[in-house]
């Protein structure tokens, strides 16, 4: 017993030491997990070669000159050196999903960048004052670069930058860009959440490759957090990561309203209490209400809901649809657009010339205004499939066009046996996902529609393969028709959220 009790000790003990030697630096626990602090008494949480960084207690702008920073003895934050030029730094540990709070100050016109995976840069500048950020202003996802000109690049929603010489913060949710096997990208790295200073900057916002100044032009599962360090005085504190957890899980207006849950104060405040990351709102009278009080509680409008008809004798769309854009400016979120005919029968392709001219005219607008459009399959609407969804998105063929995979629709259209196949087809245009619980077999919505901790669907299989397929976005919740008390709904289906994605990892 001793001899088999000692051999189990020294298991556990070689364990541990690989996990912490794998997970680097200074750890804690925290409420969503493990998580490793980069600044502390020392560099050994950072490779080698840190050039002029210096370990300080505490930093301020320099009294003799107010472009340069000063450092005070001590441990806890780094300075780039008496000068602010010098090497960037890179975390011995590589990284892939992580939930980032980095403090930073900058002086007087200074200049740096936190590189994720040292490839995607959030801007970190001084842009105390500036009415209209650019993506070259604090936050600002830094533009690409080819052929001597940028692209791609995306300003912070509001400018949230506090004066030169002050701690300001950015909370920060990236996910990792997904590879298969053989090393071929799946889906592309996106910045999921980007808060500075309390101020919510980005959403969703898709990353097609390395921005300009990155230190590799590759890209990979995994890589370090740089800082750069050539640009400018700058320095950092409180630098904390850790796995970024379960990907965002919101809510559909369609789960959230019943007789006690009438007002859009009531059922943001509910979702929030419960967990979820935002709501996906129809796209009428009441949507800036709704987005106001989304914005008040730090939550996402990730798509709003509206029609468009490509009948040439009817409408191409409501009022509603361009009011929505006004209205959801600048904040990357999506037009889930159900596209209907009464000339056309389901699916036919028959009505893709005028759905295309239509959509691309709905794109370039969407476009101008940091917006995307997620096509929405819809039981006897032109669009019904996932597979017309896909194939009207690949001919409008804009960057700002995708898909919409809805489980309750193609349950009750096509055949689940396709699922693998659907998904893949869908990845390269997928832009949101929804999932509800259901009957495998069902017919009609209430088999097809229930809380997610209910029906025989094989949930799990099917977010397994939406996993192994690449896809890194936003998931949501549909509950059409439930009915009964929408907070008991809602939290009966995060509880059965947050157990499926405990047993993903």
């Amino acid at each position: 017993m001793n001899s088999g009790w000692k051999t189990i000790q020294v298991v556990l003990a070689l364990v541990l030491i690989v996990s912490l030697a794998c997970f680097g630096g200074t750890e804690r626990r925290g409420g969503r997990g493990r998580s490793v602090t980069l600044t502390g008494d020392d560099f050994s949480a950072w490779r080698e070669g840190t050039g002029q960084w210096q370990i300080v207690g505490d930093v301020s702008l320099n009294p003799q000159d107010e472009k340069l920073l000063s450092g005070k003895s001590g441990s806890g934050a780094i300075l780039n050196g008496p000068k602010g030029r010098t090497s960037h730094l890179f975390s011995e540990r590589e990284f892939g999903d992580v939930r980032a709070h980095i403090e930073f100050m900058v002086p007087k016109g200074s200049n740096s960048g936190i590189y994720f995976m040292g490839r995607y840069e959030i801007q970190v500048f001084d842009s105390w004052g500036v009415a209209e950020p650019h993506y070259s202003d604090c936050g600002g996802i830094y533009q690409r670069w080819k052929d001597n000109k940028g692209y791609e690049g995306h300003g912070p929603r509001v400018n949230a930058s506090l004066e030169p010489g002050r701690w300001q913060t950015f909370e920060v949710v990236f996910r990792a860009p997904r590879f298969d096997e053989g090393g071929n990208k799946l889906s592309n790295a996106r910045f999921e959440k980007v808060v500075h200073n309390g101020a919510v900057i980005h959403e969703d916002v898709e990353l097609y490759g390395p921005t300009r100044a990155s230190a590799y032009n590759d890209e990979k599962a995994r890589g370090p957090l740089m800082l750069q360090g050539d640009h400018g005085p700058v320095a950092y504190r409180n630098v904390r990561l850790e796995y970024a957890g379960a990907l965002p899980f919101f809510a559909m207006d369609t789960a959230t309203k019943d007789d006690t849950h009438k007002t859009a104060k009531e059922q943001v405040e509910m979702i929030k209490e419960l967990g979820y990351s935002g709501m996906g709102p129809h796209g009428g009278a009441g949507l800036a209400e709704m987005v106001e009080e989304l914005d008040k509680n730090g939550l996402g409008c990730v798509a709003a809901y509206l029609g468009v008809n490509i009948d040439p004798d009817k409408p191409k769309y409501g009022p509603e649809l361009m009011k929505a854009v006004e209205i959801l400016k600048g904040r990357n979120s999506m037009l889930w657009l159900y596209v209907q005919s009464g000339r056309h029968k389901p699916s036919s392709p028959d009505g893709d010339p005028r759905a295309v001219e239509i959509l691309q005219e709905i794109a370039e607008t969407a476009e101008q205004n940091g917006l995307r459009i997620a096509l929405y399959p819809h039981t006897g609407f032109w669009i019904e499939r996932v597979e017309d969804a896909i194939r009207v998105a690949k001919k409008v063929n804009r960057k700002n066009v995708g898909v919409t995979f809805n489980l309750c629709h193609w349950l009750r259209v096509d055949d689940e046996t396709n699922m693998e196949s659907l998904i893949k087809a869908a990845m390269p245009h997928l832009f949101v996902v929804t999932i509800n619980g259901a009957d495998s077999g069902g017919k009609n919505w209430r088999q097809l529609i229930q809380t997610l901790d209910k029906g025989t669907f094989d949930i799990r299989g099917f977010l397994r393969t939406l996993r192994q397929a690449g896809y890194n976005g936003p998931i949501g919740f549909q509950g059409y028709g439930i009915g009964g008390d929408a907070y008991d709904n809602l939290q009966r289906t995060m509880g059965a959220w947050r157990d499926l994605s405990r047993r993903r990892r």
